[in-house]
């Protein structure tokens, strides 16, 4: 375990490899799962804000589904999450020519036309969040979807700390990420 601030990450972040193979799983993680992805309260707003411009990207099941269900869903426990279209793919998930999901949101942000990149959940991935009154755990969601993930980033020998650098700094900071490697490295010796 390693203490940063008031975050604190789980070994496998420091020690198992990943990397997103989308070729192998085919964006798969924007479909398994009970429901869409997580999002924080401060991601409703720029949901919303974003979604004329997100909206030409979507599929029009992803389009119906918003339409119906709203942009975003409370679920049972009080937590909000992305609609999904029937109870399998996230809303805002698009299918590419080659088949592989892909996220509408960050097509329209790639295109510049929104300045929201995708709920930080995703961005985070395999990295899960969970906020307790003192402190901020992150952890490694292992899911069998993403074993080509581990292998490839195993045969790439990149970390999950490493590959999800852009995001840890999204979230916390560029001074945070840093002291993190810091942190890591110094273990390390």
């Amino acid at each position: 375990m390693i203490e940063h601030g008031k975050v604190i990450l789980s070994d496998d972040i420091k020690e198992k490899f990943f990397v997103c193979n989308l070729e192998k799983c085919k964006g798969a993680c924007c479909v398994e799962g009970d429901l869409g992805a997580p999002l924080e309260l401060d991601e409703l707003k720029k949901l919303e804000e974003a979604y004329e411009a997100v909206k030409p990207y979507l599929m029009e099941e992803g389009i119906a589904a918003i339409e119906k269900e709203g942009k975003y869903v409370l679920d049972e426990d009080g937590e909000y999450s992305t609609t999904t279209i029937g109870g399998a793919e996230c809303a805002y998930a698009v299918y590419d020519e080659k088949g592989i999901l892909k996220c509408g949101i960050e097509e329209a942000y790639n295109d510049g036309k929104t300045d929201f990149k995708k709920p930080i959940s995703c961005h985070l991935y395999p990295i899960r969040a969970k906020k307790y009154d003192e402190f901020e755990a992150l952890n490694y969601d292992r899911w069998h979807i993403c074993n080509p993930a581990c292998d490839f980033g195993k045969e790439l020998g990149i970390e999950i700390y490493k590959f999800l650098k852009d995001p840890l700094i999204r979230k916390y900071g560029e001074q945070w990420y840093n002291e993190l490697v810091e942190l890591i490295e110094a273990k390390k010796d």
